[in-house]
């Protein structure tokens, strides 16, 4: 399904986009109608997409080589509403979205990265680094249910 990087951050990157589109549609019918059922379940769908989205953009930073500055702008994209939609066009335009997942190891001494050897490995079973990073975003999610919405309440 996600053959690519390219492919995996694209979904996320709109997924990220609707959900900011939910949660804000849920913000102004909850200003309308005081109904604040509709904000806990598209904040927490976007909550969940939020994070997603950030362990894809690692996980694709970590692939593709990037430098901090376009994994910092890809990761600080979510924050903005709809900002992960023209980060992705930045990105693929130039052209830090291209080529496959690093599976095999090659002579090129970018490939000799500390990492390389776990993400190879995790990348070749894709439903195990899937289950990784469900389990850590459901870890991090739990703990920020707990902590509480920001700004209190």
């Amino acid at each position: 399904m996600f053959q690519k990087p390219l492919t995996l951050f694209r979904a996320l990157s709109v997924a990220e986009a609707i959900t900011w589109a939910l949660l804000i549609s849920a913000l102004i019918l909850r200003a309308a109608t005081g109904n604040a059922l509709v904000v806990t379940i598209a904040g927490g769908i976007h909550g969940f997409i939020f994070l997603s989205y950030g362990a894809t953009a690692i996980l694709v930073a970590m692939n593709q080589r990037w430098g901090a500055w376009p994994a910092v702008v890809a990761i600080v994209s979510a924050i903005i509403p709809f900002a992960t939609i023209p980060t992705e066009l930045w990105l693929h335009r130039s052209h830090r979205l291209e080529g496959d997942w690093r599976l095999e190891q090659t002579d090129d001494p970018r490939d000799a990265v500390w990492y390389d050897t776990w993400m190879r490995w995790f990348l070749r079973r894709p439903w195990v680094l899937g289950l990784l990073i469900l389990a850590a975003i459901v870890v991090l999610f739990t703990v920020l249910l707990i902590i509480g919405p920001p700004g209190g309440k």
